[in-house]
């Protein structure tokens, strides 16, 4: 029997590092907690939270009716030896009241609940298509052929693809036509000089999976039917996010990417991600678009970390964005390419010389109308300064991103001395200052009105108006959270 008479309740989400500190921090200390999952009770709970404390943020702790904070509150009342004193003697001595924070049903509280711990269970609906791919790849009409002076590796001509399928599969010539169709429509075959119809003539075409040797989900095909492109990125949200909880320090501060390369649900991801090659993305609203990328985007990243190492020096990580690449819909999207190409609104990105995408490119057809400053606070990079991993989906993903705004600023990010009359900010605010109104000042402005409530921001806010302040960047930890 616990000698505790109170509770302590810890509001989390899944894969949260902070969150996962705080319980670290508790447990070390030999205090029982209540977890409340808020992505689990979304309905009710996040809600009540907010209005209770004022926050959105997690992890929030209760102890009874006291209200802690977030991990950093708590880290630093257990630093203060008498008051914590005072919380152990509350929780010792006093039971729950009514004025306590309300939990879930019990049995909804203590049921594994499959939408946020479950990954990867999704529905594969075999797709006829993807067996004829198979059959093709081994029908000998695959090789390299000379156009010019360009050798055009491991691609068929649509001749050769008629008579295949004439001789192998005893259709006219008109069902060979239209299986040939189907499969450019459907993302299997591309034209090599982006033909609009398929022909029976020298015109060469390649499978979408041999279009990029260096992206991480080419070479195979997968399997299934298409799924949209919210489903598809619910179904990589749920298992990465179920690959990086397993994965993350006690403290929430490291990833162990070796532990998740040798891990079968790794294994699970990595077939997962086939799906994107054929996933049709171009109609998806601007909300799907939004979880859809950042999902992926965050994904790749531990992907290739996993796969490739995380870079070490200016040169790799350069190299790391522009070439650590996905198959998505047909066409091959670096990091670059996701952040500054689609999420972005085809924006030149850190030492670019151009935009991302041309005039001319389709996957400009993609990229979002325009740009949302909120992303950067949910696309990470696998270094220390990055924003900490989370995942997203096409509901309330505007909530979600403002939300994911509030705790960097919330943080270290962004800090005030108000006596010095100075304001030091993430380096991301420089980068991308374009994106936050142009100048220091609009910058500014744009802090103040989305951060949370709170001393800081009553600090940052004062001081703004009196345009009385010193501006700086904070240096950039670019080592690795591995």
């Amino acid at each position: 029997m616990s000698k505790y008479l109170g509770r302590v309740v810890v509001y989390s989400i899944v894969g949260c590092p902070h969150c996962k500190s705080a319980k670290h921090s508790l447990s070390e200390k030999g205090i029982p907690y209540v977890e409340v999952s808020v992505d689990k009770y979304q309905s009710g709970v996040r809600q009540q939270l907010q209005q209770r404390t004022g926050k959105s943020t997690v992890p929030q702790i209760f102890v009874n009716d006291r209200f802690i904070g977030g991990n950093d509150d708590l880290q630093k009342l257990m630093s203060k030896e008498e008051e914590w004193a005072k919380v152990l003697t509350l929780l010792e001595t006093t039971v729950p009241s009514e004025d306590d924070p309300a939990l879930p049903d019990n049995e909804l509280l203590l049921a594994e609940d499959a939408s946020t711990t479950d990954g990867g269970d999704f529905v594969c609906e075999p797709d006829e298509y993807a067996t004829l791919v198979q059959e093709l790849k081994t029908a000998d009409i695959i090789g390299d052929h000379r156009k010019g002076i360009f050798n055009q590796k491991r691609t068929f001509t649509g001749k050769d693809f008629v008579r295949w399928l004439v001789s192998a599969k005893d259709y006219d010539e008109q069902t060979a036509l239209s299986k040939g169709e189907y499969l450019i429509q459907h993302h299997f075959v591309h034209p090599v000089k982006h033909s609009s119809t398929f022909g029976n003539d020298d015109e060469l075409y390649r499978l979408v999976a041999d279009e990029d040797s260096q992206a991480l989900n080419q070479g195979d095909v997968s399997q299934c039917e298409v799924t949209s492109a919210n489903q598809l990125g619910e179904d990589l949200r749920k298992l990465i996010l179920k690959i990086y909880n397993g994965f993350l320090s006690d403290d929430g501060k490291r990833v162990d990417y070796k532990g998740i390369a040798e891990s079968d649900l790794f294994q699970q991801y990595q077939s997962m991600t086939l799906q994107l090659q054929r996933v049709h993305i171009e109609a998806a609203s601007c909300e799907e678009k939004l979880a859809f990328f950042i999902n992926v985007y965050n994904a790749l990243v531990i992907h290739a970390n996993v796969v490739r190492g995380p870079p070490q020096n200016l040169w790799q990580r350069y190299k790391f964005f522009n070439t650590v690449k996905y198959i998505i819909g047909g066409h091959s999207y670096s990091l670059q390419d996701i952040e500054n190409g689609v999420l972005r609104a085809n924006r030149k990105g850190v030492g670019m010389l151009f935009r991302p995408f041309g005039s001319n490119d389709p996957r400009l057809k993609v990229a979002l109308g325009d740009h949302e400053p909120l992303i950067h606070f949910a696309l990470v990079c696998g270094a220390k300064s990055c924003p900490p991993i989370k995942t997203y989906s096409a509901d309330g993903i505007m909530d979600q991103l403002k939300t994911a705004a509030q705790s960097f600023m919330e943080g270290e990010d962004v800090s005030v001395d108000a006596d010095k009359k100075t304001i030091s900010i993430s380096r991301i605010f420089s980068w991308y200052k374009e994106d936050f109104g142009g100048n220091d000042k609009m910058l500014l402005a744009w802090i103040v009105n989305n951060m949370a409530d709170g001393e800081k921001h009553k600090q940052l806010e004062e001081l703004v108006n009196s345009n009385q302040w010193r501006l700086s960047f904070l240096p950039y930890d670019w080592s690795t959270n591995s």
